[in-house]
């Protein structure tokens, strides 16, 4: 028992830290959709630090089930540091493949976001996240697969928003912890997709999203 605490203290710790460091690395980057990443090494840093911070009070019971199931201290950093470099790789990807763009396009990842909440794919993925792993890598594996959608299109809207972030953190907490519910997430996805129409014809009604002329 001490040993899950331990590890559920420490796993909310880093997330708490990591807001912390995220926060202070963000400030002053935020230009909506025509925000710039930076160099790899700085992105990679605090993508990082973000995803520590928006994923691991989620992760927080799969990591104290983990130390309960293993005995051993050495297994919790073990899954989280594997939980977190699926995570990782995510963001190398998006590094790769990310450019400063217009609003229509933000407006469509959003909808194909709202879409995705609906698809029996990430019905799959959000199940087996909420359910034990037996890895680090396995966990995030399914836990990516369920809230990739909402992360696409937090970096489509805003990568360096905290405002974005927290928005799109207090979601995927959400469907870690809770089981699913037609009557919470289908007008959940519904407003997603309205969001994405709204951005895509009334950009400049969606604040913080183009930068100040």
């Amino acid at each position: 028992m001490q040993l899950r605490h331990a590890a559920l203290t420490a796993t909310l710790g880093l997330a708490a830290t990591s807001w912390v460091v995220a926060a202070r690395q963000m400030n002053g980057m935020d230009m909506g959709v025509a925000t710039r990443l930076g160099s790899f090494a700085f992105f990679v840093a605090l993508w990082v630090s973000m995803m520590a911070a928006m994923m691991l009070p989620g992760a927080a019971p799969a990591v104290s089930r983990r130390a309960h199931a293993s005995g051993r201290v050495r297994a919790v950093p073990l899954f989280v540091g594997s939980y977190l470099a699926v995570w990782a790789l995510v963001g190398v990807a998006v590094y790769a493949l990310y450019r400063p763009h217009g609003s229509f396009a933000a407006g469509v990842v959003a909808i194909a976001a709202g879409v995705y909440e609906f698809a029996p794919l990430k019905q799959h993925f959000r199940r087996r996240c909420r359910e034990s792993a037996g890895s680090g890598w396995e966990f995030g594996l399914y836990c990516a697969g369920s809230s990739i959608a909402l992360m696409l299109m937090l970096v489509a809207v805003g990568v360096m928003s905290v405002t974005w972030m927290s928005v799109i953190a207090v979601l995927v907490l959400a469907q870690k912890l809770l089981p699913a519910k037609a009557a919470v997430d289908v007008p959940l996805a519904l407003a997603i997709v309205g969001l994405g129409i709204l951005i895509v014809i009334a950009p400049s009604s969606v604040p913080g999203l183009t930068p100040p002329m």
